[in-house]
């Protein structure tokens, strides 16, 4: 029985350690089918940084059981009772750390102009994407979340203006 809850509670950390990314090039389920605002700007500067790590409380629980559990198992009754409280401490500390290191995410920041001159700053984790200073980006805002990505290239037939056909002369198609 014990070897069985020592096992879950590693499965569990494990699990844990894997549960979510922010990544700009992973859309949430929720986000398709809804309608986004899009953002023309150019990025000013891009700098790398880590966003801290999730603190849910699951790596404590399962460090704590995986700590009692194996200090519980030293020693004679009253000394496996006093060092699997010990190690039921100790495994929740070390827990808590595991969790939070693992659900680190390494990210940057990009400082944006928009056309109409206004300043925006954007953390996303690194995706797909690497960007510069000078590059022409697009910021697509749904849900009151941002991501940044690349703007589309337009073909030049479609950014040329389009002019009627001059009075007297037949088009031809």
């Amino acid at each position: 029985m014990k070897k069985f809850a020592l096992a879950a509670s590693l499965i569990a950390l494990a699990a844990l350690s894997a549960c979510s990314t922010s990544s700009p090039d992973m859309i949430q389920r929720h986000d398709t089918q809804s309608m986004s605002q899009v953002l023309d700007a150019s990025v000013l500067s891009v700098r790398n940084v880590t966003v801290d790590g999730s603190q849910s409380g699951g790596g404590a629980v399962a460090g704590g059981v995986v700590g009692g559990i194996a200090g519980a198992t030293v020693g004679g009754r009253v000394e496996g009772q006093i060092i699997g409280v010990l190690g039921a401490v100790a495994g929740a500390m070390i827990g808590n750390a595991i969790e939070r290191n693992s659900t680190q995410e390494q990210a940057v920041e990009i400082l944006l102009q928009l056309r109409n001159g206004e300043r925006r700053a954007v953390v996303q984790a690194k995706g797909a994407d690497s960007f510069k200073p000078g590059d022409a980006v697009i910021l697509i805002t749904t849900g009151g979340k941002t991501r940044v990505t690349r703007a589309p290239e337009l073909a030049a037939s479609a950014t040329a203006p389009r002019t009627a056909p001059a009075a007297g002369t037949a088009s031809h198609q």
